[in-house]
């Protein structure tokens, strides 16, 4: 019998009984192929690994020495203040005061540097985002809403509230 003489079955049968030595080698390649993924995928698992442990250690030591710099000029403005309360203690009188205004002084610059600013609102409009007002008192020279006084200064970082200027404010 030939070929074109066996039932349909039995050609589908001859076909899958024996694998083609192409299918065997293909079978080989996929295997390797995947195999290769596989260790690129473990590959880029450890790297984002690596990478996020990096990152938090990062960040932590950001928290840690984020005030470094200012903390630097803390430093002479404390020891100026030391200089000067020693200075003060054997010579009271001007020379106390001067050593206290140099120290202030030192202590703006220092704010400065680090981006903070003084919110000094005397004659301005109350602004109840940057100033607390802490009594309210009439006033016939000054429009309402006007800060007459600073009793505490405020503070803002970079744009920042930090605290607000503690006020009286005027009323009609």
């Amino acid at each position: 019998m030939n070929d074109t003489n066996l039932p349909p079955d039995a050609a589908a049968a001859d076909l899958n009984s024996a694998p083609a030595p192409d299918a065997s080698t293909a079978l080989a390649a996929a295997e390797a192929k995947a195999t290769e993924n596989w260790n690129s995928y473990l590959r880029a698992v450890a790297e984002m690994d690596n990478y996020r442990k990096r990152t938090e250690r990062e960040i932590d030591n950001a928290r840690k020495f984020a005030v470094e710099r200012f903390a630097q000029e803390l430093v002479t403005v404390g020891d100026a203040l030391e200089a000067g309360i020693n200075a003060g203690s054997a010579n009271p009188g001007p020379a106390l005061l001067e050593g206290a205004q140099a120290t202030l002084r030192q202590l703006h610059r220092a704010f400065d540097k680090a981006g903070i600013k003084i919110i000094d609102p005397a004659g301005q409009p109350f602004d109840p985002a940057w100033h607390e007002a802490m009594v309210a008192q009439e006033n016939r020279e000054h429009p309402a809403n006007t800060v007459l006084s600073v009793v505490q200064k405020g503070y803002s970082l970079n744009g920042r509230l930090l605290r607000p200027a503690r006020v009286i404010v005027s009323k009609t």
